[in-house]
């Protein structure tokens, strides 16, 4: 074929036609960056149709390309208004004021929805696009803590939802309603309605956006109220519904809440480059709140490292995008001997804090600080606000707080007896949440309260497996105070010399299990896994797979079958 003959308005309309036919398939095959490719091309060559743009502007948003995605809003909104449907065009005009205001543009955000609402008046009749603007008023109710009205607007929107058979707004609304219940303590009730949500998100009843919207948000309410398994459970199910998609980039908030999880399992690591990842997304129009909240992530994983001058610049950029950086840079003020300046820290904070789970926040660090600067009186009145807290969510890792920072306050006492069993009842929750750092400390705390009655072999076997857990993570603050202790009576015998996550990394293993398949159940990225795996070899003194789980069996690590 000649260039005259490519050049054809025949022959370039056939190529539209098989670009578009192209970025149709992709997106059915959700592979957004491809169908974001094919249909972007054929739209700088002609407009494309309402629904086209819709595709491509789904595409667009879910490969990160978040003011792209504001503007084919803006023009889908314009699009439908032109043909004179009311009720399309106020959905449109609803979605982009939702996601300026979840950018914190709340002048623009507002604006269009009160056109939103405009155009909804015109058309006088019932339609579905009604429910959706409840929502914003739900979210501004909870943020004002305002219970009762925002349940009512939840409840509202659902039955809208359902009346129309629309699956996205029913399951955002029963997500609302779960997450107001939660948040005045109802906690089982609440994740029940939450759970009803997350069935349509498994079942891919939902659009490709609000099912990753209601796994970030349910995930988010879960950590507030302290359901860390069921926030365990849903980011590993988000993570897989990610790596089925092709090209699909995580959004900030979701690293964020991933670096939060990954912290807690012990995965340092891998929270440390979730969280940069989420930083790198300011270049890409992520909102300023998620920002801070990764910039504090990545400072609370340097402080626990030992890092305190990569943890001050973090914390300080925090700041600066809005976030309040305590309880961290308190934190480290005492890590680095300024018992003084975090105790004001600390104080000022506390002093400023209104809401009970906003103070849940920062207690823990409180009565850490208090105990260190001899304030023991202040220290017990905080761990007692903590156990009432706990009394009324019904959730385990409250108790696990408040019992830690009990036994804290007792041993600084002088009684150790009173101390033992609200730290042991703290650790067997860590344990069971999988949370090694936390666990360690506890495990510190009993390891000291043995040894003031006496018990040196408790004392010994606790520190020391204390002290593993703190190698292990690299928690070089936490080992300095550990080796300022006197020597341990005993410690864990560990003669194949791996760690704790590799014998964890072994036993799947043998088990017959993929590194990529040790990775989902691990929450961990491959790479992690691979290195775990290298490492066991080095160790083992073995070249595969096989002759690891051998010697594993061997060596009695994993219980015969």
């Amino acid at each position: 074929m000649s260039d005259l003959d490519q050049g054809h308005p025949k022959t370039r309309a056939a190529e539209v036609d098989g670009e578009l036919k192209q970025g149709r398939e992709a997106y059915a095959k959700r592979a957004w960056a491809d169908a974001y490719h094919w249909l972007s091309r054929v739209d700088q060559a002609e407009p494309l149709s309402v629904d086209d743009l819709e595709r491509l502007a789904t595409s667009t948003f879910l490969i990160g390309r978040e003011d792209e995605y504001l503007a084919m809003l803006e023009r889908i909104h314009h699009a439908h208004l032109n043909a004179g449907d009311g009720p399309r065009a106020a959905r449109y005009a609803f979605w982009l004021g939702l996601r300026l205001l979840l950018r914190g543009e709340k002048g623009a955000g507002t604006s269009w929805l009160t056109r939103a609402q405009r155009l909804l008046e015109r058309e006088g009749h019932d339609c579905v696009e009604q429910g959706y603007l409840l929502l914003p008023a739900v979210l501004q109710h909870i943020d004002a803590a305002d219970w009762r009205p925002a349940y009512a607007a939840a409840t509202r929107a659902a039955e809208i939802g359902e009346r129309f058979e629309e699956a996205d707004l029913s399951a955002a609304a029963r997500h609302l309603q779960g997450r107001i219940l939660m948040l005045q303590g109802q906690v089982e009730k609440g994740l029940a309605l939450v759970d009803e949500a997350m069935v349509a998100v498994a079942a891919g009843e939902l659009s490709p956006i609000l099912t990753g919207l209601i796994y970030c948000y349910a995930i988010d309410g879960c950590q507030q109220v302290y359901a860390l398994g069921r926030a365990r459970e849903w980011t590993a199910a988000l993570a897989k519904w990610c790596d089925e998609q092709s090209g699909l980039v995580f959004t900030g908030r979701c690293l964020v809440h991933r670096a939060e999880i990954m912290q807690l399992r012990g995965d340092w690591a891998d929270a440390i480059d979730e969280a940069r990842h989420a930083t790198e997304r300011l270049c890409q129009g992520t909102d300023r709140q998620v920002a801070a909240a990764a910039l504090y992530q990545e400072a609370e994983i340097h402080r626990l490292r030992g890092e305190f001058a990569a943890a001050e610049e973090k914390y300080r950029g925090a700041s600066l995008w809005g976030w309040e950086p305590q309880p961290g840079l308190a934190l480290l003020r005492l890590a680095q001997g300024q018992v003084n300046t975090a105790a004001a820290a600390i104080r000022r904070v506390v002093n400023a804090t209104a809401g009970e789970l906003q103070r849940t926040r920062l207690l823990p660090a409180y009565v850490e600080i208090m105990l260190a600067a001899g304030d023991v009186r202040a220290a017990r009145d905080v761990s007692c606000e903590l156990d009432k807290v706990a009394s009324r969510f019904d959730a385990g890792v409250l108790g696990a707080i408040a019992d830690h920072a009990c036994g804290a306050v007792a041993l600084a006492e002088g009684d150790a007896r009173a101390a033992l069993g609200p730290l042991r009842r703290a650790f067997e929750v860590w344990q069971q949440v999988e949370a090694p750092y936390l666990a360690a400390q506890v495990r510190m705390q009993i390891g000291l309260a043995c040894r003031a009655l006496g018990d040196e072999d408790g004392a010994g076997l606790e520190l020391g497996a204390a002290r593993i857990v703190f190698e292990e993570l690299g928690a070089a603050p936490d080992l300095a105070r550990i080796d300022s202790f006197a020597e341990f009576a005993s410690q864990p015998d560990r003669p194949h010399g791996l760690t704790r996550r590799e014998l964890q990394v072994l036993r799947l293993v043998a088990a017959g299990k993929t590194n990529k398949a040790i990775a989902t159940e691990l929450f961990v990225s491959e790479k992690t896994v691979d290195r775990h795996v290298s490492n066991i070899f080095g160790k083992l003194d073995v070249s595969s797979r096989a002759a690891a789980t051998a010697y594993a069996y061997k060596q009695g690590l994993i219980p015969p079958t």
